[in-house]
């Protein structure tokens, strides 16, 4: 991950004051206390913490290496802060009165030594303090627990005990070995868990799911409900490796001289759109052992060599998944769309396709393209057409203000026990796009006709979920402006506020320039986060007034969550006041598992950066150096991604100074400059793969700057 510190503090939760603290004259030392406070402490690795204040503009509590009193990341505490004036500079300083509520029981980590206990250095760099475990403890009615059957550098899955003491260690339980650390099986399970997921499902759930697969032939009863669209011509276009199909698009020309006349072309032609969407809300009903298990998972995993999935892959894979030549049971969006992309007519409900064609990415392409393929070729015109449209809706968001955050994204080829031999980037091809902008539209138009339901009814943001993205802070706007500029770039910025053509405007002037990668990244880090809510406020990256997630049922919770919503909808069916709050605990749910899930395919991936580096100590690469701190440079690989630090007293022989308005380090002596975005060739010097960590040395510096 780019370690950009200056565009990205440490992301900590709000506190609640009782009493404001007492103020100090004459700039003094005030050593007096504040009544305490309660709020969420992040702590760091070397046993630190902050806890932010309400006030986006005021400082945070730091709370110094030995304040603790046995706080952990993410924990709900009672604080007491002490305001200190020195030499005119205020600063605030805390303390650790109790842990109200802990936000973390299990952590993963390594046995790292077995004595009279057994010694675990979990796997949360955060958990600044070793775990442990009795060699033998009773467990559960009675049984021998599994202390006595680990062995040196296992991984374990530890549930933490109470811990009160500060000046003991903590002591756990070891609920799950998951077997010896470095093999690939145990190191992927290892980030799973650590994340909060399981990767096996209950047995209540295996249960339900089977029963549904023994009875999943559709009924007349079923067919009579739901609109036919199986003589429509149907196809799924997904990756080569897909197992999952949810989205599948129709395509049909509609001879309508007259309603082409209306789009200001006469004579113009329509066609019948459809994105057709797995019904899994026919399956997953709300209550049921499944639903409740989707809600806890959240969304599905996508691990550098596996999935993690939502749902029993009994359903994923083969009940809900709109597989080709069966009839499966979908939730559509059909439109009547023109030459020129109008949309003319829109119309959602249940529906039943079958699919006559399963596409990779690559299959379509070469279809469009004209090249010859083992199958499909038939549909070249209908594809044609298709790509046609989808690029001119792509060109109206555009000009709409859609932000184009494309970045390369790297995939590692893995032999049979999940080594890295080889990396390569994944190509972004015109039905990745295709596929893209049909989603986009299907996902906007619903989020629209869930909004005027609720309008119609005399109600706003009620009984719904939306996919929103707000405004961008004003203070990571700033920060981003002066980086960029650093750098030789200008973003437009109008009152601490830019919009999403200024964003593009900066996008355009680094396209093809070695800092592209680096300013990508920070811009989407200045960004707010995209979450779920039940307020619509609209989404700032898309240019949309109105979005949500309607098209992944099978692999995202919300989607599932917008089909019962629109079904309700569509049946003028009102919602009380207890579901609408259940909806948004819902969608808050939803974004923080969203999160859990992003970290644990962000450390899948790490981990294999590291695996590779790791049999390449001693190589030189080319790489930029992509972050600047005051304990030194990270470079990242240019092929692989890969980051690693340079410590700063491995810069040279020289004092080296950190600017943080420059994002540079110079050596006194040498006046020698490292800037964030130069070049560098560097030598891989370690690989720890506990830690996930890369240690790098300078080899040569390419545009090494001498101050004048």
């Amino acid at each position: 991950m780019l370690e950009l510190a200056i565009l990205n503090p440490v992301n900590k939760k709000n506190y609640k004051s009782h009493k404001n603290d007492r103020g100090h004259k004459n700039g003094k030392q005030l050593d007096k206390p504040s009544r305490p406070l309660t709020g969420v402490i992040s702590t760091t690795q070397k046993g630190a913490g902050y806890i932010d204040d309400p006030d986006p503009k005021k400082e945070s509590v730091y709370i110094e290496p030995g304040k603790l009193n046995t706080a952990l990341d993410g924990d709900t505490v009672e604080f007491i802060v002490t305001t200190k004036h020195i030499r005119g500079i205020s600063t605030k300083t805390g303390e650790i009165v109790r842990v109200v509520s802990r936000a973390k029981q299990f952590f993963v980590g390594i046995v790292s030594q077995i004595d009279k206990n057994i010694i675990v250095l979990a796997d949360d760099r955060k958990m600044y303090v070793p775990i442990s475990v009795p060699l033998v403890r009773a467990g559960q009615n009675g049984q021998t627990g599994l202390a006595g059957k680990v062995k040196k550098d296992d991984k374990v899955y530890v549930k933490l005990s109470s811990w009160t003491d500060p000046k003991a260690t903590p002591t756990g339980e070891i609920v799950r070995i998951l077997g010896q650390k470095g093999i690939n099986d145990v190191e992927m399970e290892s980030i799973v868990l650590e994340k909060g997921f399981e990767v096996n499902f209950p047995a209540a759930v295996e249960k339900e799911a089977e029963a549904i697969e023994s009875n999943k032939i559709i009924t007349q009863a079923e067919f009579a409900k739901r609109r036919d669209v199986r003589e429509t011509l149907t196809f799924t276009i997904d990756p080569f490796d897909a197992k999952d199909f949810d989205d599948a698009i129709s395509f049909k020309k509609v001879n309508d001289g007259n309603a082409g006349a209306q789009s200001g072309r006469p004579g113009a032609n329509l066609y019948e759109i459809g994105v057709h969407i797995a019904d899994v809300s026919h399956y997953v009903r709300e209550g049921t052992a499944l639903d409740k298990e989707a809600v806890k998972r959240g969304c599905s995993i996508y691990l550098v060599d596996r999935t993690i999935p939502m749902l029993p892959e009994v359903l994923s894979n083969d009940v809900c998944s709109l597989n080709p030549h069966e009839d499966k049971l979908t939730f559509s969006a059909i439109f009547t769309i023109d030459d020129n992309a109008k949309v003319h007519s829109r119309w959602f409900g249940r529906t039943v396709i079958n699919s006559d064609q399963r596409f990779t990415y690559e299959n379509a392409q070469a279809v469009i393209d004209g090249k010859p393929v083992d199958e499909g070729a038939q549909y070249h015109d209908e594809l044609v057409i298709l790509n046609r449209l989808a690029k001119i809706l792509r060109k109206q968001n555009a000009s709409q203000g859609a932000i184009e955050f494309e970045q390369e994204e790297i995939k590692f080829r893995l032999d049979e026990k999940g080594k890295p031999i080889g990396v390569y980037a994944k190509e972004r091809l015109d039905t990745h796009k295709l596929v893209e902008e049909y989603m986009l539209l299907a996902n906007r138009e619903v989020a629209k006709y869930i909004f005027d339901s609720i309008k119609r009814k005399g109600k706003r943001d009620t009984g719904a979920i939306y996919r929103i993205h707000d405004v961008p802070d004003k203070e990571k706007i700033a920060d981003l402006a002066a980086f960029v500029k650093a750098l030789g770039y200008d973003l437009r910025v109008k009152n601490g506020e830019v919009t999403a053509h200024d964003i593009n405007h900066l996008l355009d002037q680094i396209e093809d320039t070695p800092h592209e990668s680096l300013i990508r990244t920070a811009t989407i880090r200045s960004m707010q986060k995209a979450v779920y809510s039940t307020k619509n406020v609209g989404h700032f990256g898309l240019a949309f007034s109105f979005y949500t997630h309607f098209t992944s049922p099978i692999r995202r919770y919300p989607d599932l969550l917008v089909q019962r919503i629109l079904a309700r909808h569509i049946n003028n069916e009102p919602f009380g006041d207890r579901e609408v709050v259940a909806l948004q605990k819902l969608a808050e749910s939803s974004t923080e598992r969203e999160i859990n899930a992003s970290e644990a395919e962000r450390a899948s991936k790490k981990l294999k950066q590291v695996e590779y580096m790791s049999e390449r100590v001693g190589q030189t690469f080319e790489g930029t150096i992509s972050g600047v701190t005051k304990w030194g440079i990270y470079v990242q690989e240019n092929e692989t991604k890969s980051e690693g630090m340079i410590p700063i007293a491995k810069l040279g022989e020289d004092y080296f100074v950190f600017n943080g308005k420059t994002y540079s380090i110079t050596g006194e002596r040498t006046k020698q400059k490292f800037t964030l975005g130069d070049p560098i060739t560097f030598k891989v010097v370690s690989a720890d793969l506990d830690k996930k960590i890369l240690e790098f040395v300078i080899h040569t510096l390419h545009s090494a700057r001498m101050m004048s």
